[in-house]
């Protein structure tokens, strides 16, 4: 999978008056991959390539920064992007418990860059994926092996997204690894109920997102454990409630 940069250096070359062999050959690459990403710039604008806002940095963002970061935080914690295929594919497991987290994060997807989702039905879950060309330049967290293995680190513009957009990222994140429940604890023989959220994740690096979204959105958080995050306090868990929200 070449960089978006690469491909827009292409186009750009192309768009200049550079045939499609002369761009080839000035960027050692086969004629037919620069085929497609020159004669593919000139598609309809219902293609994905038009879509995707870091392959188009000379206009505005043509997705929804919220969608996308909404998408990002799922990503981390339950997505997983295939490049090995001959099209890349975006999946995102989604528990059957949370038909409505399902459609979310399909209008999420559709609202980014894919023309066409599906859901695959598996044990106890849904497989909410799209197949494009593009998802590696918008998600360029993807690797092989685990996340918790290997280092998890956001772009220069994805931070600048989260920054702008804070609370759309941590529903994401909530919304994959997390939960809102009902904490209970007993006190000189009275129980008292409260609500709280809880983020687990195993990685180091997509936890240290997670806090730092908190952090953004001023809201206070503990650590349980090492994978284990809580926001816990009356006035964090209602602020929070107004960005994520239980799931449904």
């Amino acid at each position: 999978m070449h960089p978006p940069e690469l491909r827009l250096r292409a186009r750009q070359q192309h768009l200049a008056g550079s045939t499609v062999a002369e761009v080839a050959r000035s960027l050692s690459l086969p004629y037919p991959t620069v085929r497609g990403w020159c004669k593919g710039a000139a598609q309809s604008q219902h293609g994905t390539a038009l879509r995707c806002f870091r392959c188009r940095p000379d206009v505005d963002i043509q997705t929804d920064p919220t969608a996308y970061l909404y998408l990002l935080g799922l990503y981390l914690g339950d997505g997983h992007l295939v490049t090995s295929a001959r099209v890349p594919v975006l999946r995102i497991s989604c528990s059957d418990t949370w038909p409505g987290l399902i459609e979310a994060c399909d209008t999420a997807m559709r609202h980014v860059l894919a023309a066409k989702v599906q859901r695959v039905q598996q044990a106890g879950c849904v497989s909410v994926q799209s197949y494009g060309m593009h998802w590696p330049c918008l998600f360029p967290q993807h690797g092989p092996g685990k996340k918790h293995e290997r280092p998890i680190v956001l772009a220069d513009w994805q931070r600048s997204l989260v920054e702008s957009h804070p609370g759309d990222f941590a529903r994401g994140l909530f919304h994959s690894d997390g939960c809102r429940v009902a904490n209970r604890v007993t006190v000189r023989g009275r129980e008292y109920v409260y609500p709280r959220y809880m983020f687990v994740n195993e990685s180091a690096d997509i936890m240290g997102l997670c806090q730092w979204s908190l952090d953004l959105l001023g809201i206070a958080w503990r650590m349980n454990r090492r994978n284990c995050l809580s926001v816990a306090r009356r006035d964090a868990v209602v602020a929070l409630d107004r960005h994520v929200g239980p799931k449904s």
